[in-house]
């Protein structure tokens, strides 16, 4: 649709506890690809939530030309759906059924309208996403997170939509189910809006829109474009702070030394009209007019350094403000030989189907060891980290857990309480802890003042992430291994790389599932596991 497009006008948005979220918002976006960026909480997947119609702004408009599809960052689906009723099709393909049964019921053909073909749609589309294998009558509790966000797309793009939200479409995709979601998007002719921390799918897109506490501003070109331009923005910002600061040095000390000039000169005209035996009235006349001379280079100069510090700071409000994540976690330090799980001949099974293959699978940590845990969609990486965690028994073999606690973090990110603050989840899990020690433990989480004290349920992934991790990694006593399933799947390219170096400096042993070669790069990975096919088995190298 060439005039697909989405229009928001002066749009303002605020929490019910008058938080704002934006205020007076306007901008428009159209037929192309757009990648939706910003920090975690400044408001992207509020953006397309107030798009889409699930909220209401408190001001201002917002408008769609066009079929609208919307796939959220969370699904709101739950395990007894089958893939026919999450694609939205089963009761066309029922009534379909049973017109070919010979029933001719009006209704039928009411339900059906021009989808007699919705079958073969639907495996296009489901052939499409890597998704082909998935019998109509099958539930999502059987399904992998990566296959149900694929599934989620495919119900939105069987609605043939002309204006396209896509929330971090990419979340717990494999490498194979990633680049179909990229050709499906590439083939998309309408108005695409996607939010991603994808670099790769970023990428693909045409325009970058970038939105800020000033508003959304677009960026022509994909997101290494957008990079490029903003360095080069940020150089001449840190150049221009750099020149504004000499200048208000160089104001300041010229005020100073004309200060000092004119005490100098004061105290020099009084001895020289004490010794000349000038008249009193006189030589009080020399002396104001000589007060009134210092007095107005004095306000000039104080005018000069008044302006020098407003160049500073208009110069320092076009840095960009990158807060860093800090995490220290001295207790977490586990000798290198010490067996911290060991699982032999491990199986599991759902109904008739093992997870593991043969006699099952074996996994041995050790000491500080860095694991990533790759492979395929649905071949069981998170069942081997609920084993690990102790959350999911065995159905055949054995385990041994060392002492000392391990930490686990869902892709569902659901441990946290969401009708209570970050603070009263905070002091559930760290009971032990002082006021003051938690507030400052949050505050190295990027929770400072009013944001430790927003709901859980309003936060962005990223920061739900934040939240979390403060939560799991801070309760005492301190973790000896921490299990991540999928962890930047929420979080901004500048909270990945915050991770990154957050993670450097966990002294425990880490196991990590996540398709993010450079992330798992980046966290120092030194031990490469792929569960493929039922059967784990050690790699040596990156391999999703």
């Amino acid at each position: 649709m060439s005039n697909a497009a989405v229009v928001c006008s002066d749009l303002s948005f605020s929490w019910p506890d008058e938080t704002p979220v934006f205020e007076g918002l306007s901008f428009t976006v159209g037929p192309g690809r757009t990648g939706l960026v910003a920090p975690n909480g400044a408001g992207k997947s509020t953006l397309l939530k107030l798009i889409a119609g699930e909220l209401l702004p408190g001001s201002g408009s917002v408008s769609v030309a066009g079929t609208l599809g919307y796939l959220p960052q969370s699904l709101p689906l739950t395990g007894d759906l089958t893939v026919a009723e999450v694609l939205g099709v089963a009761a066309v393909i029922r009534a379909i059924n049973a017109v070919e049964s010979g029933d001719v019921d009006e209704q039928h053909f009411t339900t059906i309208g021009d989808d007699w073909d919705i079958e073969e749609r639907t495996q296009v589309q489901l052939d499409r996403l890597q998704l082909g294998d998935l019998a109509l009558d099958r539930t999502l509790n059987t399904l992998s997170g990566g296959q149900i966000v694929s599934l989620g797309l495919a119900a939105q793009l069987l609605k043939r939509p002309d204006v396209l939200l896509l929330d971090e479409p990419t979340n717990n995709l494999d490498a194979e189910a990633r680049h179909a979601l990229h050709q499906v998007l590439d083939d998309f002719n309408g108005a695409l809006l996607v939010v991603s921390h994808d670099r790769a799918l970023l990428d693909r897109t045409e325009r970058i829109a970038e939105l800020t506490d000033g508003g959304l501003r677009l960026y022509g070109g994909n997101f290494t474009a957008y990079e490029e331009i903003v360095r080069t923005e940020q150089d001449a910002a840190e150049k221009n702070v750099r020149n504004a600061e000499q200048e208000l040095k160089r104001e300041k000390r010229e005020m100073q030394q004309a200060r000092e000039r004119a005490e100098r000169r004061a105290s020099n005209a009084a001895r020289n009209l004490k010794n000349a035996g000038l008249p009193r009235i006189f030589a009080g006349t020399m002396k104001r007019g000589a007060q009134e001379s210092a007095g107005r280079a004095g306000q000039t100069h104080a005018a000069r350094v008044s302006d020098a510090r407003a160049r500073l700071d208009e110069a320092g409000r076009a840095l960009r403000d990158e807060q860093r994540l800090v995490l220290d976690l001295p207790d977490t330090r586990v000798p290198a030989g010490r067996t911290l799980f060991l699982g032999e001949a491990m199986q599991v099974r759902y109904g008739r189907h093992d997870v593991f293959r043969g006699e099952g699978a074996d996994l041995t940590v050790r000491g500080p060891e860095r694991i990533a845990l790759t492979g395929p969609n649905g071949a069981g990486k998170s069942t081997l980290l609920r084993l690990i965690n102790g959350d999911l028994g065995l159905d055949g073999g054995r385990i041994k857990r060392a002492d000392g606690r391990i930490a686990y973090l869902t892709q569902r990110l659901d441990v946290l309480d969401p009708e209570r603050t970050v603070a009263e989840n905070f002091a559930a899990f760290a009971p032990h802890r002082t006021e003051a020690e938690r507030m400052n433990l949050l505050a190295r989480f990027l929770f400072r003042g009013a944001r430790a004290h927003l709901p859980v349920r309003v936060l962005s992934g990223g920061e739900r992430l934040r939240a979390t991790l403060a939560c799991v990694l801070c309760a005492e006593p301190a973790p000896q291994m921490l299990l991540l399933d999928e962890p930047t799947n929420n979080l901004d390219l500048v909270s990945t790389g915050q991770l990154e170096t957050a993670l450097g400096s966990y002294q425990g042993a880490f196991v990590v599932v996540s398709h993010d070669e450079r992330f798992l790069t980046g966290i120092g990975v030194d031990r490469w596991l792929r569960l493929a096919d039922g059967e784990l088995t050690e790699t040596g190298a990156p391999s999703t």
